[in-house]
């Protein structure tokens, strides 16, 4: 092997971990994968495969694999939620430069448990909040901070998660049970609050959060449907969630599939056995989800900047934002190449282009270019070369995640939440 490829360890081989190792596969003469953890065999043999790892360097479980001499420059980490932590902290006793899936901790102290030992090490942890790595939040980066708003004073930003994504992830899928993840707020959108402190360039002063679970709930379940959609339900033929439509009959649908069955290429059988025996081919109204299906967080930042964030799934899904300043407004949405700008002094509007923009922003269309933004940055700080203002530390990727424990707090206490407390709260009970 070549030694000047910057070399890289995975631990968790499901959808993020293939993403992530297939940039590495596009671009295997700079890069390579040199050991793999991961339980659930056809996604360890992919990884093997692809990557022509020895056996002696493939894992069914992350331990023996961090419990051997740093053998790489990097570890990938992107097992589930509440699996980040210790291989985490395994990984920076190691001394890796660590790519770390999103949310960093399931708890709050999780997370400033990791920040310590990170700057007690001095090791480079890059969370994966991908979405500062789009060309469509760079962009209006860029444009807040030239001055073209002015003053920034207020934003709204939605989250439309979509009715069949919510059904997927957050219902039938691996998010849809807190005490399994997290709470939605953390795992969906702790990448929108980051993505919200990064704009405006200043620490969250209060959070207030309103949500709740209304929808997909078990008194909603329509009469006589049965407890697997693939037992023949009377409304299968509307139902917009009927998990044969979506899972067995849309055959192009390959992300659905392939999570449903922990296959890279699953057959027909392969779902139809996931239908019969998993959550994906229960009713979505008869499920052991708990996490919200519509939630509403107001920030107030430093300097009087007031945000105003909508999450929900009810809607085909997207990304909006609005950027109200004192010179003029920016509004844009991910699904278009441009942003709108209203200048005050000229009354004039204009279509700014997206430079480099990416169409779709979902995790099947690479987060709007995200997911190679990420990748790009990622070895370019690991090779000395990143000058972009994407990356951040972790303390700042993790002080961004208690915003969306803060907010999950508020929402179920109905209390307003003085940030600079809950985050002293945080480090007092992780130790710092």
């Amino acid at each position: 092997m070549n030694t000047q490829k910057k070399t890289v360890i995975l631990v968790g081989a499901g959808a993020r971990g293939k993403t992530y190792t297939d940039y590495i596969a596009r671009h295997a003469d700079e890069y390579a994968v040199v050991a793999v953890a991961e339980p659930i065999d056809d996604r360890r043999q992919y990884i093997q495969q692809t990557h022509h790892i020895p056996d002696e360097m493939v894992f069914t479980d992350w331990r023996p694999l961090l419990a051997l001499p740093r053998l790489a420059d990097a570890c990938i980490i992107c097992t589930m939620d509440r699996d980040h932590v210790e291989p985490a902290l395994a990984a920076i006793e190691k001394r890796y430069e660590i790519l770390l899936e999103k949310p960093a901790g399931a708890t709050p102290e999780e997370c400033m448990r990791l920040v310590e030992a990170a700057e007690t090490a001095d090791v480079n942890v890059l969370v994966c909040h991908v979405l500062r790595y789009t060309p469509f939040f760079m962009g209006l980066k860029n444009l807040i901070d030239s001055g073209k708003v002015g003053r920034v004073m207020q934003i709204r930003h939605s989250e439309d998660v979509g009715n069949v994504h919510q059904s997927h992830s957050f219902v039938r899928g691996n998010w849809g049970n807190t005490a399994r993840s997290s709470p939605m707020i953390l795992q969906k959108s702790c990448h929108d609050m980051d993505i919200l402190q990064w704009l405006v360039g200043q620490p969250c002063r209060r959070v207030q959060s309103f949500g709740t679970l209304s929808y997909f709930t078990a008194e909603n379940r329509p009469a006589g449907a049965p407890d697997r959609c693939i037992d023949g339900c009377p409304h299968g033929d509307s139902c917009p969630y009927n998990a044969v439509k979506l899972y067995l009959e849309d055959e192009k649908n390959g992300w659905f599939r392939r999570s449903s069955t922990g296959r890279i290429n699953p057959t027909n059988a392969d779902v139809e056995h996931a239908l019969r025996t998993t959550n994906y081919g229960r009713c979505v109204w008869g499920c052991d989800n708990d996490v919200v299906d519509h939630q509403v967080v107001n920030l107030e930042f430093n300097k009087d900047i007031l945000v105003s964030f909508s999450m929900a799934a009810f809607n085909r899904g997207g990304r909006e934002i609005f950027v109200m300043g004192t010179a003029g407004t920016l509004h844009g949405k991910m699904a278009e190449p441009f942003f709108t700008y209203y200048d005050f002094a000229t009354r004039t509007t204009e279509q700014i282009t997206i430079a480099d923009a990416v169409a779709g922003e979902m995790i099947t269309g690479g987060h709007g270019g995200g997911d190679e933004g990420i990748m790009n940055a990622f070895f370019a700080r690991l090779k000395g070369e990143y000058h972009g203002k994407s990356i951040c530390s972790l303390r700042e990727a993790c002080e961004n995640h208690l915003i969306a424990f803060a907010a999950e707090e508020s929402r179920l206490t109905g209390t307003v939440i003085d940030m600079e407390q809950f985050a002293a709260e945080a480090a007092a009970r992780a130790g710092q």
